[in-house]
Protein backbone atom coordinates (compact mmCIF):
# COMPACT_ATOMS: atom_id res chain seq x y z
CA UNK A 1 0.00 0.00 0.00
CA UNK A 2 1.35 3.38 -0.72
CA UNK A 3 1.38 5.43 2.41
CA UNK A 4 -0.95 8.49 2.33
CA UNK A 5 0.55 11.18 5.22
CA UNK A 6 -0.92 14.47 3.52
CA UNK A 7 -3.55 15.27 1.00
CA UNK A 8 -4.28 18.53 -0.57
CA UNK A 9 -7.96 18.93 -1.34
CA UNK A 10 -8.58 21.53 -3.74
CA UNK A 11 -11.75 23.27 -3.42
CA UNK A 12 -13.46 23.86 -0.04
CA UNK A 13 -16.75 23.44 -0.65
CA UNK A 14 -18.93 20.65 1.25
CA UNK A 15 -17.27 17.73 -0.52
CA UNK A 16 -13.63 19.38 0.43
CA UNK A 17 -14.81 20.04 4.22
CA UNK A 18 -15.89 16.81 4.66
CA UNK A 19 -13.28 14.95 3.13
CA UNK A 20 -10.75 16.84 4.83
CA UNK A 21 -12.43 16.14 8.53
CA UNK A 22 -13.24 12.88 7.86
CA UNK A 23 -9.70 11.60 6.40
CA UNK A 24 -8.07 13.24 9.28
CA UNK A 25 -10.07 12.07 11.83
CA UNK A 26 -10.67 8.68 10.43
CA UNK A 27 -7.09 7.99 8.32
CA UNK A 28 -4.35 10.28 10.77
CA UNK A 29 -4.08 12.01 6.97
CA UNK A 30 -2.93 15.77 7.32
CA UNK A 31 -5.36 17.35 4.97
CA UNK A 32 -4.44 20.90 3.53
CA UNK A 33 -7.23 22.81 1.92
CA UNK A 34 -7.10 25.37 -1.09
CA UNK A 35 -9.93 27.34 -2.74
CA UNK A 36 -10.06 29.33 -5.68
CA UNK A 37 -12.48 32.09 -4.75
CA UNK A 38 -10.73 34.48 -1.91
CA UNK A 39 -13.58 33.84 0.84
CA UNK A 40 -16.66 31.53 1.00
CA UNK A 41 -19.44 32.24 -1.77
CA UNK A 42 -22.40 33.01 -0.36
CA UNK A 43 -24.40 32.68 -3.66
CA UNK A 44 -27.00 29.32 -3.68
CA UNK A 45 -30.08 29.29 -1.95
CA UNK A 46 -31.14 26.10 0.58
CA UNK A 47 -30.07 22.61 0.00
CA UNK A 48 -31.88 19.01 0.42
CA UNK A 49 -29.86 16.21 2.52
CA UNK A 50 -31.82 13.20 2.52
CA UNK A 51 -31.83 10.14 4.67
CA UNK A 52 -28.36 8.92 2.86
CA UNK A 53 -26.57 12.35 3.68
CA UNK A 54 -28.07 13.29 6.78
CA UNK A 55 -26.56 9.92 8.50
CA UNK A 56 -23.27 10.19 7.03
CA UNK A 57 -22.85 14.32 8.33
CA UNK A 58 -23.86 12.32 11.90
CA UNK A 59 -21.08 10.16 11.83
CA UNK A 60 -18.80 13.16 11.22
CA UNK A 61 -19.83 14.53 14.46
CA UNK A 62 -21.63 18.01 12.70
CA UNK A 63 -25.48 16.78 13.00
CA UNK A 64 -26.40 18.42 16.10
CA UNK A 65 -25.33 21.81 14.82
CA UNK A 66 -26.98 21.43 11.48
CA UNK A 67 -30.36 20.20 13.44
CA UNK A 68 -30.10 23.51 15.67
CA UNK A 69 -30.26 25.40 12.16
CA UNK A 70 -32.02 23.39 9.39
CA UNK A 71 -36.25 22.54 8.64
CA UNK A 72 -36.64 19.15 8.66
CA UNK A 73 -40.06 18.82 7.28
CA UNK A 74 -39.88 15.86 4.98
CA UNK A 75 -43.98 16.07 3.69
CA UNK A 76 -44.38 17.09 0.14
CA UNK A 77 -47.75 18.69 -0.86
CA UNK A 78 -48.64 19.07 -4.64
CA UNK A 79 -51.10 21.73 -5.05
CA UNK A 80 -53.40 22.23 -7.98
CA UNK A 81 -53.45 25.26 -10.17
CA UNK A 82 -56.98 25.60 -8.87
CA UNK A 83 -55.78 25.90 -5.24
CA UNK A 84 -56.15 22.72 -3.37
CA UNK A 85 -54.26 20.38 -2.76
CA UNK A 86 -54.30 16.94 -5.14
CA UNK A 87 -52.21 14.87 -2.37
CA UNK A 88 -49.54 14.45 -0.12
CA UNK A 89 -46.74 11.77 0.95
CA UNK A 90 -43.79 11.81 3.41
CA UNK A 91 -40.98 11.64 0.94
CA UNK A 92 -38.59 9.59 3.59
CA UNK A 93 -41.09 8.60 6.18
CA UNK A 94 -39.78 4.55 5.51
CA UNK A 95 -36.25 5.58 4.94
CA UNK A 96 -36.01 7.86 8.40
CA UNK A 97 -37.51 4.17 10.20
CA UNK A 98 -34.56 2.29 8.46
CA UNK A 99 -31.60 5.07 9.14
CA UNK A 100 -33.10 7.07 12.03
CA UNK A 101 -32.55 10.15 9.65
CA UNK A 102 -35.42 11.84 7.52
CA UNK A 103 -35.09 15.15 5.20
CA UNK A 104 -33.29 18.33 5.66
CA UNK A 105 -33.46 21.43 4.17
CA UNK A 106 -30.84 24.14 4.87
CA UNK A 107 -29.28 27.28 3.83
CA UNK A 108 -26.36 26.56 1.95
CA UNK A 109 -24.69 29.45 4.05
CA UNK A 110 -25.82 27.53 7.37
CA UNK A 111 -24.28 24.30 6.45
CA UNK A 112 -20.87 25.88 4.84
CA UNK A 113 -20.85 27.65 8.33
CA UNK A 114 -20.85 24.63 10.35
CA UNK A 115 -18.18 22.97 8.29
CA UNK A 116 -15.86 25.83 8.30
CA UNK A 117 -16.53 25.92 12.11
CA UNK A 118 -15.52 22.00 12.23
CA UNK A 119 -12.27 22.51 10.18
CA UNK A 120 -11.40 25.18 12.39
CA UNK A 121 -11.36 23.32 15.56
CA UNK A 122 -9.66 20.40 13.79
CA UNK A 123 -7.18 22.89 13.05
CA UNK A 124 -7.19 22.09 9.40
CA UNK A 125 -6.15 25.26 7.28
CA UNK A 126 -7.95 26.25 4.17
CA UNK A 127 -6.28 28.62 2.06
CA UNK A 128 -8.46 31.09 -0.22
CA UNK A 129 -7.40 33.09 -3.35
CA UNK A 130 -5.43 29.73 -4.57
CA UNK A 131 -6.17 29.34 -8.26
CA UNK A 132 -4.94 26.17 -9.26
CA UNK A 133 -2.51 26.40 -12.62
CA UNK A 134 -1.01 22.90 -12.94
CA UNK A 135 -0.62 19.12 -11.35
CA UNK A 136 2.67 17.19 -11.70
CA UNK A 137 3.26 14.13 -10.29
CA UNK A 138 6.33 11.89 -9.52
CA UNK A 139 7.47 8.06 -7.84
CA UNK A 140 7.23 10.05 -4.42
CA UNK A 141 3.92 12.73 -4.73
CA UNK A 142 1.83 14.99 -6.54
CA UNK A 143 2.53 19.03 -6.65
CA UNK A 144 -0.19 21.54 -7.03
CA UNK A 145 1.33 24.86 -8.79
CA UNK A 146 -0.85 27.73 -8.13
CA UNK A 147 -1.36 30.88 -10.41
CA UNK A 148 0.35 32.94 -7.13
CA UNK A 149 3.82 31.17 -7.92
CA UNK A 150 3.28 28.93 -5.15
CA UNK A 151 2.35 25.36 -4.75
CA UNK A 152 2.39 22.06 -2.64
CA UNK A 153 3.15 18.39 -2.76
CA UNK A 154 1.75 15.89 -0.60
CA UNK A 155 0.62 11.77 -1.14
CA UNK A 156 -2.45 12.38 -2.39
CA UNK A 157 -4.74 14.95 -4.49
CA UNK A 158 -8.66 15.33 -4.04
CA UNK A 159 -9.98 17.29 -6.76
CA UNK A 160 -13.52 18.92 -4.92
CA UNK A 161 -13.59 21.67 -6.96
CA UNK A 162 -17.21 21.58 -8.69
CA UNK A 163 -18.80 20.65 -11.64
CA UNK A 164 -16.39 23.28 -13.79
CA UNK A 165 -13.39 21.26 -12.06
CA UNK A 166 -9.89 22.53 -12.90
CA UNK A 167 -8.33 19.12 -11.41
CA UNK A 168 -10.84 17.47 -13.94
CA UNK A 169 -10.25 19.73 -16.80
CA UNK A 170 -6.51 20.30 -16.72
CA UNK A 171 -5.51 16.85 -15.61
CA UNK A 172 -7.37 13.78 -14.95
CA UNK A 173 -9.87 14.67 -17.53
CA UNK A 174 -10.50 17.10 -19.72
CA UNK A 175 -12.81 15.43 -22.65
CA UNK A 176 -15.90 15.99 -20.10
CA UNK A 177 -17.50 18.77 -20.72
CA UNK A 178 -20.65 20.23 -18.25
CA UNK A 179 -23.42 20.33 -20.37
CA UNK A 180 -26.48 22.33 -20.04
CA UNK A 181 -29.77 19.98 -18.49
CA UNK A 182 -32.06 22.75 -19.93
CA UNK A 183 -33.33 24.05 -17.35
CA UNK A 184 -32.54 26.88 -14.88
CA UNK A 185 -33.95 27.94 -11.61
CA UNK A 186 -35.08 31.19 -10.54
CA UNK A 187 -35.08 31.32 -6.44
CA UNK A 188 -34.84 33.42 -3.03
CA UNK A 189 -35.12 33.45 0.47
CA UNK A 190 -37.46 35.34 2.30
CA UNK A 191 -38.10 36.03 5.95
CA UNK A 192 -41.99 34.55 7.06
CA UNK A 193 -42.01 37.87 9.21
CA UNK A 194 -43.06 39.41 5.79
CA UNK A 195 -45.56 36.92 5.10
CA UNK A 196 -49.22 36.19 5.36
CA UNK A 197 -49.71 33.87 8.45
CA UNK A 198 -50.32 31.09 6.15
CA UNK A 199 -46.75 30.93 4.46
CA UNK A 200 -45.69 31.12 8.31
CA UNK A 201 -46.99 27.81 9.22
CA UNK A 202 -45.78 25.67 6.12
CA UNK A 203 -44.34 22.42 6.52
CA UNK A 204 -42.12 20.36 4.64
CA UNK A 205 -42.37 21.11 0.74
CA UNK A 206 -45.14 22.92 -1.28
CA UNK A 207 -45.02 22.67 -4.53
CA UNK A 208 -47.25 23.08 -7.89
CA UNK A 209 -47.16 22.19 -11.29
CA UNK A 210 -48.19 24.05 -14.53
CA UNK A 211 -47.66 23.75 -18.34
CA UNK A 212 -44.48 24.67 -18.64
CA UNK A 213 -43.14 25.31 -14.70
CA UNK A 214 -42.70 24.10 -11.04
CA UNK A 215 -43.08 26.71 -8.26
CA UNK A 216 -42.65 25.21 -4.68
CA UNK A 217 -42.06 26.67 -1.29
CA UNK A 218 -40.22 25.53 2.05
CA UNK A 219 -39.13 26.30 5.20
CA UNK A 220 -35.15 26.46 5.49
CA UNK A 221 -34.85 27.03 8.76
CA UNK A 222 -35.62 25.38 12.52
CA UNK A 223 -36.99 28.22 13.71
CA UNK A 224 -39.00 28.18 10.57
CA UNK A 225 -38.18 31.91 10.10
CA UNK A 226 -37.20 31.80 6.72
CA UNK A 227 -38.96 30.56 3.51
CA UNK A 228 -37.16 29.36 0.39
CA UNK A 229 -38.74 29.60 -3.05
CA UNK A 230 -38.06 28.66 -5.89
CA UNK A 231 -39.49 28.21 -9.73
CA UNK A 232 -37.80 26.05 -11.93
CA UNK A 233 -38.47 25.86 -15.89
CA UNK A 234 -37.37 24.52 -19.28
CA UNK A 235 -35.65 27.50 -21.02
CA UNK A 236 -32.78 27.86 -23.77
CA UNK A 237 -29.72 28.63 -22.01
CA UNK A 238 -29.03 32.16 -20.87
CA UNK A 239 -27.15 34.35 -22.81
CA UNK A 240 -25.40 36.23 -19.79
CA UNK A 241 -21.40 35.94 -19.60
CA UNK A 242 -21.57 34.54 -15.85
CA UNK A 243 -23.85 31.55 -16.42
CA UNK A 244 -21.46 29.24 -15.01
CA UNK A 245 -22.42 29.85 -11.21
CA UNK A 246 -25.34 31.46 -11.95
CA UNK A 247 -25.87 35.54 -10.65
CA UNK A 248 -28.31 37.88 -7.88
CA UNK A 249 -30.84 40.73 -8.85
CA UNK A 250 -30.53 43.51 -5.98
CA UNK A 251 -31.34 46.56 -8.21
CA UNK A 252 -34.69 47.12 -7.52
CA UNK A 253 -35.13 48.02 -10.92
CA UNK A 254 -34.39 44.46 -12.23
CA UNK A 255 -36.21 42.83 -9.10
CA UNK A 256 -39.47 45.22 -10.10
CA UNK A 257 -39.51 43.60 -13.56
CA UNK A 258 -39.01 40.26 -11.90
CA UNK A 259 -42.25 40.33 -10.05
CA UNK A 260 -43.79 41.45 -12.95
CA UNK A 261 -42.83 38.89 -15.57
CA UNK A 262 -43.63 36.19 -12.04
CA UNK A 263 -46.99 37.85 -11.43
CA UNK A 264 -47.73 36.92 -14.83
CA UNK A 265 -46.92 33.50 -14.40
CA UNK A 266 -48.96 33.29 -11.75
CA UNK A 267 -52.04 34.95 -12.37
CA UNK A 268 -53.91 31.61 -13.58
CA UNK A 269 -53.31 30.12 -9.44
CA UNK A 270 -56.65 30.05 -7.63
CA UNK A 271 -57.00 30.56 -3.93
CA UNK A 272 -55.25 31.15 -0.85
CA UNK A 273 -52.48 29.07 -2.45
CA UNK A 274 -52.13 31.27 -5.47
CA UNK A 275 -52.29 34.30 -3.26
CA UNK A 276 -49.92 32.93 -0.88
CA UNK A 277 -47.28 32.19 -3.96
CA UNK A 278 -48.08 35.61 -5.10
CA UNK A 279 -47.48 37.43 -1.58
CA UNK A 280 -44.06 35.54 -1.29
CA UNK A 281 -42.54 37.04 -4.74
CA UNK A 282 -44.18 40.51 -4.14
CA UNK A 283 -41.70 40.23 -0.89
CA UNK A 284 -38.67 39.27 -2.47
CA UNK A 285 -36.09 41.76 -2.39
CA UNK A 286 -32.90 39.54 -3.96
CA UNK A 287 -33.46 37.19 -7.41
CA UNK A 288 -30.72 34.66 -7.71
CA UNK A 289 -30.84 32.91 -11.57
CA UNK A 290 -29.38 29.31 -11.81
CA UNK A 291 -28.82 27.53 -14.96
CA UNK A 292 -28.61 23.70 -14.30
CA UNK A 293 -25.95 22.24 -15.56
CA UNK A 294 -24.99 18.47 -15.16
CA UNK A 295 -22.22 16.02 -16.38
CA UNK A 296 -22.29 13.42 -18.43
CA UNK A 297 -22.09 9.85 -17.24
CA UNK A 298 -18.83 8.19 -18.11
CA UNK A 299 -16.25 10.18 -16.93
CA UNK A 300 -12.84 8.66 -15.23
CA UNK A 301 -12.19 9.84 -12.17
CA UNK A 302 -8.87 9.21 -11.28
CA UNK A 303 -4.83 9.51 -12.40
CA UNK A 304 -2.34 8.89 -10.80
CA UNK A 305 -2.45 10.01 -7.34
CA UNK A 306 -5.66 12.20 -7.94
CA UNK A 307 -8.81 11.28 -7.63
CA UNK A 308 -12.19 13.91 -8.61
CA UNK A 309 -15.25 13.43 -6.34
CA UNK A 310 -18.40 15.21 -5.62
CA UNK A 311 -19.89 17.67 -8.22
CA UNK A 312 -16.02 17.66 -9.65
CA UNK A 313 -16.62 13.71 -10.95
CA UNK A 314 -20.50 13.06 -10.65
CA UNK A 315 -22.24 16.29 -11.40
CA UNK A 316 -26.41 15.70 -11.61
CA UNK A 317 -29.19 17.79 -11.74
CA UNK A 318 -30.82 18.91 -7.97
CA UNK A 319 -34.22 17.08 -8.62
CA UNK A 320 -32.89 14.22 -6.64
CA UNK A 321 -31.39 16.62 -3.67
CA UNK A 322 -28.51 14.36 -3.94
CA UNK A 323 -25.83 16.26 -4.29
CA UNK A 324 -24.12 16.73 -1.17
CA UNK A 325 -25.11 13.37 -0.19
CA UNK A 326 -22.95 11.46 -3.04
CA UNK A 327 -20.15 13.57 -2.15
CA UNK A 328 -20.33 12.47 1.83
CA UNK A 329 -20.80 8.85 0.09
CA UNK A 330 -17.76 9.41 -1.85
CA UNK A 331 -15.83 10.67 0.58
CA UNK A 332 -16.99 7.34 3.42
CA UNK A 333 -16.36 5.00 0.83
CA UNK A 334 -12.38 6.65 0.17
CA UNK A 335 -11.54 6.59 3.22
CA UNK A 336 -12.65 2.90 3.76
CA UNK A 337 -10.21 2.05 0.94
CA UNK A 338 -7.64 3.65 2.25
CA UNK A 339 -7.53 1.43 5.69
CA UNK A 340 -7.23 -1.56 3.69
CA UNK A 341 -3.33 -1.76 4.05
CA UNK A 342 -3.00 -4.51 1.54
CA UNK A 343 -4.31 -2.14 -1.14
CA UNK A 344 -1.92 -0.13 -3.60
CA UNK A 345 -3.14 2.92 -4.40
CA UNK A 346 -4.41 1.78 -8.17
CA UNK A 347 -6.65 -0.93 -5.94
CA UNK A 348 -7.83 1.85 -4.35
CA UNK A 349 -8.97 3.70 -6.84
CA UNK A 350 -9.98 0.92 -8.74
CA UNK A 351 -12.51 -0.60 -6.31
CA UNK A 352 -13.39 2.89 -5.64
CA UNK A 353 -14.73 3.80 -9.59
CA UNK A 354 -16.46 -0.54 -9.23
CA UNK A 355 -18.16 0.33 -6.25
CA UNK A 356 -19.35 3.98 -6.97
CA UNK A 357 -20.31 3.62 -10.26
CA UNK A 358 -23.31 2.22 -10.35
CA UNK A 359 -24.82 3.94 -7.42
CA UNK A 360 -23.95 7.39 -8.88
CA UNK A 361 -25.45 6.36 -12.11
CA UNK A 362 -28.86 5.19 -10.53
CA UNK A 363 -29.08 8.62 -8.79
CA UNK A 364 -28.15 10.79 -11.82
CA UNK A 365 -31.42 8.74 -13.30
CA UNK A 366 -33.34 9.58 -10.93
CA UNK A 367 -32.54 13.41 -10.93
CA UNK A 368 -32.64 13.62 -14.48
CA UNK A 369 -36.27 11.75 -14.38
CA UNK A 370 -37.38 13.98 -11.43
CA UNK A 371 -36.02 16.83 -13.68
CA UNK A 372 -38.52 16.05 -16.26
CA UNK A 373 -41.71 16.99 -14.89
CA UNK A 374 -40.23 20.97 -15.26
CA UNK A 375 -40.18 20.27 -19.11
CA UNK A 376 -43.06 22.32 -21.64
CA UNK A 377 -46.21 20.40 -21.82
CA UNK A 378 -50.09 20.95 -22.59
CA UNK A 379 -52.96 21.67 -20.99
CA UNK A 380 -54.55 18.62 -21.08
CA UNK A 381 -51.62 16.71 -20.13
CA UNK A 382 -50.96 18.58 -17.20
CA UNK A 383 -55.13 18.07 -16.78
CA UNK A 384 -53.98 14.16 -17.19
CA UNK A 385 -51.03 14.46 -14.53
CA UNK A 386 -52.92 16.33 -11.81
CA UNK A 387 -55.59 13.70 -11.98
CA UNK A 388 -53.43 10.61 -12.15
CA UNK A 389 -50.93 12.13 -9.22
CA UNK A 390 -53.76 12.66 -6.83
CA UNK A 391 -55.33 9.05 -7.70
CA UNK A 392 -51.79 7.81 -6.86
CA UNK A 393 -51.21 9.74 -3.65
CA UNK A 394 -54.45 8.79 -2.71
CA UNK A 395 -53.65 5.36 -2.97
CA UNK A 396 -50.61 5.51 -1.40
CA UNK A 397 -51.73 7.10 1.86
CA UNK A 398 -54.93 4.76 1.94
CA UNK A 399 -52.89 1.83 2.10
CA UNK A 400 -50.37 2.58 3.75
CA UNK A 401 -47.52 2.26 0.74
CA UNK A 402 -45.03 4.17 2.82
CA UNK A 403 -44.45 0.80 4.35
CA UNK A 404 -43.30 -0.88 1.05
CA UNK A 405 -40.17 1.66 1.19
CA UNK A 406 -41.55 2.48 -2.75
CA UNK A 407 -39.03 5.22 -4.17
CA UNK A 408 -37.11 5.44 -1.16
CA UNK A 409 -34.79 2.31 -0.70
CA UNK A 410 -31.92 4.51 -2.31
CA UNK A 411 -32.12 6.80 0.87
CA UNK A 412 -31.64 3.97 3.11
CA UNK A 413 -28.52 2.88 1.28
CA UNK A 414 -25.13 2.92 3.29
CA UNK A 415 -22.07 3.07 2.06
CA UNK A 416 -19.98 1.74 4.78
CA UNK A 417 -21.67 -1.67 4.30
CA UNK A 418 -20.08 -1.71 0.58
CA UNK A 419 -18.30 -5.18 0.46
CA UNK A 420 -14.37 -3.98 -0.82
CA UNK A 421 -12.93 -7.07 -1.28
CA UNK A 422 -10.75 -7.34 -4.55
Amino acid sequence: MTIINKVLIIGAGPAGIAAALHLQKNNNITPVVYEARTEPTTLGGALGIPSNGSRLLERLGLWEDLLARGSTGSELRVHSVKGHVIGKMDMTGWSRGKTGFGYMRIRRVELMEVLMGATQKAGIPIHFGKKLLKIEENATGVTATFSDGTSDTADLLLGCDGIHSVVRKTYVDPEIVPEYSGISNVFSIVPTSQLPPAARSLQGINATLTINWLIALTPCTSSQDNIYWFFSREVEMPSESNTRDGWEHHGKKEVDEFKTAMNEFLKDLRGEWGDMLRGVVNQTSVVKFYPIFRLPLGGVWSKGRCLIIGDAAHAMQPHASQGVSMALEDVFLLSRLLQKTNYSLNDVFRVYDERRRPRVNEMVKTAERNGGVRKNTSSWRLAVNETVASGVLWVYQAFNMDKLGLGQRPLAYDVEEENLDI
